[in-house]
């Protein structure tokens, strides 16, 4: 699996008709169940978790119609912001980017997404 198993009573992805809705993925590397230290390394291995699972249901990043991010640190926002550019292309789906007081593990941000299989 190239993405962590659930951590809680909750599925890693429901399909419903043509849409996929993915829970969020912190950055839990699933080879090693480790956590990197750093926002810039969480931020990338959240979201190669998020392609993981969509390469599971075979689709890609640009499946993705509407992404949330969760932070834990709004201040966090534009170097997440560069980060998340490289993993998605134009047409850019919709986000959301969103502090919040804390997010599972300590981690330093979440994201979720939803893809539509086209």
């Amino acid at each position: 699996m190239n993405y962590p198993a659930a951590i809680g009573p909750y599925n890693a992805y429901r399909v419903v008709g043509d849409l996929v809705f993915c829970s969020g993925q912190i950055p839990i590397d699933p080879a090693t169940n480790e956590i990197p230290a750093s926002l810039e390394a969480q931020a990338h291995q959240a979201l190669k978790n998020v392609g993981g699972l969509l390469n599971e249901v075979g689709l890609s990043y640009k499946n993705v119609v509407k992404t949330t991010v969760f932070l834990s640190d709004i201040n966090d926002f534009s170097a997440v912001n560069e980060i998340y550019a490289t993993y998605f292309e134009k047409p850019y789906p919709a986000r959301s980017a969103v502090a919040v007081k804390d997010l599972p593990k300590g981690v330093k941000l979440e994201v979720e997404v939803i893809a539509h299989k086209s």
